[in-house]
């Protein structure tokens, strides 16, 4: 049969439109790969070798070559009244805390969530840090995770006020005052950090204030604006030793810098001035030993230790967890170097409510203090001259 030449050109449009389907493996089988894995089930331990625990070689999960989380390092989940109506203000008024940006593990005590404390004894326990200038720094530090990036927002021209304002809502007696860097400000944001403070205390005068700053790239006048706001603790961290500091922390920060901050502030009248150094990071005793040294020379009163606890896998690791008996001898050795106050312990930082206790005492008794040591001088020195006549 003779096909017309219209339906020899249907039969060939037709067959070029036929497409030929295929299964393709991403992976080809093999009988001999799934001889080997039978095999390998057969050779390992049975259901009655787990049973009776048996099994040869373990399977170690994680990353078994660094140092793990002592049980005396982890903390409870934060809760209670005082730190849901702290949280709740906080949001309202759109502030930042130091306790939340860093991930301190101490925020659940700080802020009165101690488990059975009253509404009453939280309010009157609890110590907020408040981060001033945003949530965003300047600088990177190695331990730090707050934010950063080069051109932070501008800065809130109402935060001062909103401070002020939430400080004296709480009715706190002790409150910390810190912020991120600003190194893309003329002054440091040093005048935003003093106009919060008068305003605190314009609210709430009885309200003891602790600046916690950075070094405002060692502008003494910046400093001197700070220090003459009428706070009363002047706090800046070294954070590590003068030997660890370049790799520690950001390139612009030195720890012969730090001490001219802590130095410089106690020159323009502030009555305590306070540091703090983490533990952990890979530094020496000898070298621990002369960064106390260094600190007394420029009479700084207060200092605190703590464990440099690894906030992501970005950061720098730890290079050993300090044990409790360790922080107490270095609590010893700092007492008998003459400081006026030394909080150490693994869970310690530089803004722990313990410390703050402390310093409360002792500014408001200072001068009862001195006028106590005073008299019992005078009465020494009278009995004495009894004796000789």
């Amino acid at each position: 049969m003779s096909l017309s030449t219209s339906q020899v050109k249907s039969v060939l449009r037709a067959a070029r439109t036929v497409r030929v389907h295929a299964r393709c493996l991403a992976t080809p089988s093999s009988s001999l790969s799934k001889g080997r894995f039978s095999q390998t089930l057969e050779d390992g331990p049975s259901l009655d070798d787990f049973i009776a625990d048996k099994v040869p070689d373990r399977v170690v999960l994680g990353n078994a070559k660094t140092p793990r989380l002592p049980s005396y390092l982890k903390t409870t989940i934060p809760k209670g009244a005082s730190f849901s109506k702290i949280k709740k203000d906080l949001r309202g008024l759109k502030l930042h805390t130091v306790c939340e940006e860093a991930r301190c593990p101490n925020i659940g005590d700080c802020w009165g969530g101690k488990e059975g404390a009253t509404e009453a004894e939280g309010k009157r326990g609890a110590t907020a840090t408040i981060m001033l200038m945003g949530d965003t720094c300047t600088r990177g530090c190695r331990f730090c995770s707050v934010k950063t990036s080069r051109a932070p927002p501008p800065l809130d021209p109402h935060e001062p006020e909103n401070t002020a304002e939430a400080i004296s809502r709480w009715g706190l007696g002790y409150i910390v005052l810190t912020s991120v860097d600003r190194d893309d400000l003329a002054d440091g944001g040093a005048y935003h950090f003093a106009e919060t403070i008068m305003k605190i205390k314009q609210k709430a005068p009885h309200i003891l204030v602790e600046a916690l700053t950075g070094d405002f790239a060692g502008n003494m006048e910046h400093v001197s604006v700070v220090a003459k706001s009428g706070l009363d603790v002047y706090a800046h961290n070294v954070e590590t030793v003068e030997a660890l500091t370049p790799f520690v922390r950001d390139r612009r920060a030195t720890f012969r810098q730090s001490l001219k901050v802590l130095e410089h502030a106690k020159k323009e009248g502030v009555r305590i001035t306070k540091t703090s150094i983490m533990l952990g990071v890979g530094e020496h005793e000898a070298q621990v030993m002369d960064a106390l040294r260094e600190l007394r020379k420029v009479d700084v009163d207060v200092v605190t230790f703590g464990q440099y606890m690894r906030p992501t896998k970005r950061h720098m690791k730890v290079d050993r967890y300090v044990e409790p008996a360790e922080f107490e001898r270095w609590k010893q050795v700092a007492e008998d170097m003459g400081f006026l106050y030394v909080a150490s312990g693994p869970l310690v930082r530089s803004s722990y409510k313990a410390g703050e206790f402390y310093i409360e005492n002792v500014l408001r008794g200072k001068g009862t203090e001195r006028r106590g040591k005073t008299l019992i001088a005078s009465h020494e020195l009278g009995i004495e001259a009894k004796v000789q006549s």
